[in-house]
């Protein structure tokens, strides 16, 4: 799920382009656009706080086969949670998950690990080390 969350939703609609029709699907939740607490922690104890809203987008499906499939994605695309909760649905199908795993989710995780790894370059460019000269001198 985090994988077809992070996804963007061109990426999403590209991997999911080769796929089989989906099945006949209703509606448990429409995409609806909400907002959600992000809470952090802070000091040494971890003591957590709200650090604000954030918008967020949910969907909920189920197919003809009872079979149900929810997302909940970062921001107002309802096209993205819509169709992260049609593959989330269809990874539960066992004629489909080998598929879906091999079409979809394994090439999003995989260009998501190198965007990660690219970023961690970027950072590790602009690193600087400092250090502290220790003086000869006595402090009294």
């Amino acid at each position: 799920m985090a994988v077809l969350a992070h996804a963007g939703r061109d990426a999403l609609e590209r991997a999911c382009q080769g796929l089989p029709p989906a099945p006949a699907h209703d509606w448990l939740r429409r995409p609806e656009v909400g907002m959600a607490m992000v809470r952090g922690r802070a000091g040494g104890d971890g003591a957590r706080f709200n650090l604000g809203e954030m918008t967020v987008t949910r969907c909920a499906v189920r197919l003809a086969d009872g079979t149900i499939g929810v997302a909940y994605v970062a921001g107002r695309d309802k096209r993205h949670a819509e169709l992260a909760a049609l593959c989330d649905a269809l990874l539960q199908l066992p004629g489909r998950h080998d598929r879906m795993m091999a079409q979809v989710i394994d090439p999003l995780a995989a260009a998501q690990s190198e965007s990660r790894r690219e970023r961690g370059r970027k950072a590790a460019a602009t690193r600087v080390d400092f250090f502290t000269m220790v003086r000869g001198e006595n402090p009294r």
